[in-house]
């Protein structure tokens, strides 16, 4: 791999591990480009302000690291450029060398394997127990399914996690209104809405009658305590919700590990709280038990209410006790809305308090869902959009689409491509935006088969298999070798275009790497935006079936790499591929 033999060469070189390998901003400065100078000086001027020295600049860097590469077989040309960037313009041979490689992975193109498999744990998802799941359960779901599939690619063994929403006091509330108001036969025919319906009536009769809140918390109690009934009621709750999710999870192709929610720690509790306890890490204040954070700045954690009712945080601590022990994870990622920070940050502070940090923790933050208008997204009664409305939409917009574009496909047909279509256009509009913000949702723009959209994307690699059956390229992976021969090697029968495809191809290690360290699936998504637009440049600017022979294999081979590539970087997303549309 290409972009991989370079960044070794130049962490050798440096000893820097830390730096970017892109393409350089402006066209025509060379293949690739690293801000490593940038860091080297810094670490210069910063040994040097020790000794009252001044260091060098990063163009001085730069110039020293130029020096230092310029003769590898590597490249045709290295260049220093202003104000610290380090171009490189990477040889016939190598371009050559990077696409007998590819040609020879095949459908392995860009997978990596870890010399020791750590364990990741990457919980997503977290609906909530007798609650539709909404938009925002959406982007959970869809984040956190991207990133398990960027680290199982990268080697690692991934645990899917979905940590349901299962237990507390709204529990005793939901028992307490089917006991008032409930009817089962309606229940079983539409679980989730008549659940929300008992819910909701039960908030609602409270404002007029406040007793009904105690019956709740009475009734959470009995749960508590293991009374035959309340539990009974609550597997059932649980039971009939688990079913809706699985439904959406199969419409959605997600799947997990591990399903286990609130409750599954519900014994753990009370030996964990005696600990904290008589470590003195928890102490009472005014019949509540706390953990004091000042010292990180941190308002304190609440781990047991006046009354002894346990909370979230109580069980998330003991979550991570249970992963530790059994997974022994290298790292686990908490694919959580943004405005859960303060809980996260409280979480960590405990855990290193209780010397819980054999792994890596972190909080994978994501902003909400905008219209069109840049508000938040809703129905027009403004409430919370469902996600079974959400996908139902789009599978119903793409239909139409689908009709327009191909009517001559049969019913089925049109069905599975709407379906495909109508839920990777949902999925490539949040992953290709940058998750930390607000993303806007625009069907216009996520429907279309000619901008930075899935339709784009799949269509572009239906067009690819085309010129490839065409060109009786049938199998799914390399169906012919590159020639051999000198002329071959040396990357002579390679135009410019030729070489420009193969460099983009060659990006894709190095743009997994990135997108999973950084937690970022929009970086692998941009990415396949601009190898798309490029091939297609490509397909329009050059023949392929019609040229010579030699030439004609290197371009089949060509178009079957960046084929694999879009179906490989797509099913990371989780988007599926069609062979036609």
């Amino acid at each position: 791999m290409l972009l991989t033999t370079l960044r070794k060469l130049i962490e050798e070189v440096t000893g820097e591990k830390n730096f970017s390998l892109d393409e350089p901003e402006v066209k025509g400065r060379g293949d690739f480009s690293t801000n490593v100078a940038f860091a080297l000086a810094r670490k210069t001027r910063l040994a040097e302000a020790q000794r009252g020295g001044k260091g060098i600049s990063p163009m001085a860097a730069a110039e020293e690291l130029k020096n230092k590469l310029s003769g590898s077989k590597l490249f045709e040309k290295v260049e220093a450029a202003s104000p610290g960037f380090v171009n490189f313009y990477v040889s016939k041979e190598a371009t050559a060398k990077e696409l007998q490689e590819i040609v020879k992975a095949g459908n392995k193109w860009g997978k990596a394997k870890q010399p020791k498999k750590d364990t990741v744990i990457v919980e997503y998802s977290a609906p909530n127990v007798a609650k539709p799941m909404h938009i925002g359960h959406l982007r959970s779901t869809i984040i956190g399914d991207a990133l398990a599939n960027l680290y199982e690619f990268l080697g690692y063994k991934v645990v899917r996690w979905n940590y349901i929403g299962d237990w507390g006091t709204q529990f005793g509330k939901l028992t307490a209104a089917y006991k008032l108001w409930g009817n089962k036969k309606k229940l079983e025919a539409s679980p989730i809405e008549t659940m929300l319906e008992l819910y909701v009536r039960f908030h609602e009769e409270a404002k007029k009658d406040p007793g009904l809140e105690k019956i709740g918390q009475e009734e959470f109690k009995k749960l508590e305590e293991g009374n035959k009934e309340s539990k009974k009621l609550w597997e059932w709750f649980r039971r009939e919700s688990l079913k809706d999710f699985s439904r959406l999870y199969k419409v959605l192709d997600v799947k997990f590990d591990i399903t286990a929610g609130e409750s599954f720690y519900e014994k753990a509790l009370k030996p964990l709280i005696e600990r904290l306890i008589e470590s003195g890490i928890a102490r009472e204040s005014e019949g509540a038990l706390i953990i004091p954070l000042d010292k990180d700045g941190l308002p304190l954690a609440l781990v047991r209410k006046s009354d002894g009712a346990t909370l979230y945080l109580t069980r998330d601590i003991a979550n991570l006790e249970y992963r530790l022990s059994k997974y022994k994870p290298s790292k686990i990622l908490y694919v959580v809305a943004n405005e859960q920070a303060l809980h996260f940050s409280q979480l960590f502070a405990v855990a290193r308090i209780m010397e819980l940090t054999s792994a890596e923790v972190e909080h994978i933050k994501f902003g909400m869902v905008l219209g069109p208008d840049g508000k938040k997204l809703s129905t027009r009664e403004g409430k919370t959009v469902i996600l079974d409305d959400l996908i139902n939409e789009a599978i119903k917009l793409a239909r139409k689409t689908v009709q327009n574009k191909n009517p001559k496909l049969s019913s089925r047909e049109k069905d599975k491509v709407a379906s495909v279509v109508g839920v990777g256009a949902i999925k490539y509009n949040d992953l290709s935006q940058n998750r930390i913000g607000d993303i806007t949702f625009n069907w216009e723009k996520m429907l279309s088969i000619t901008g930075n959209s899935a339709p784009y994307l799949q269509y572009t690699y239906v067009r690819l298999k085309s010129v490839l059956r065409k060109g009786k390229v049938v199998k799914p992976a390399f169906a012919k070798a590159l020639p051999a021969g000198r002329q071959v090697q040396q990357g002579r029968h390679l135009s410019d275009a030729d070489r420009r495809v193969i460099t983009k191809l060659a990006q894709f290690p190095e743009v997994i790497r990135r997108s999973a360290e950084e937690y970022l699936p929009n970086h692998l998504a941009n990415y396949l935006y601009a190898l798309a637009q490029e091939i297609n440049h490509y397909y329009e600017t050059n023949p392929i079936l019609k040229s010579e022979a030699k030439v004609k294999t290197v371009r089949l081979n060509l178009i079957n790499a960046v084929a694999v590539t879009l179906k490989n970087g797509l099913n990371l997303l989780g988007i599926k591929t069609l062979e036609r549309m």
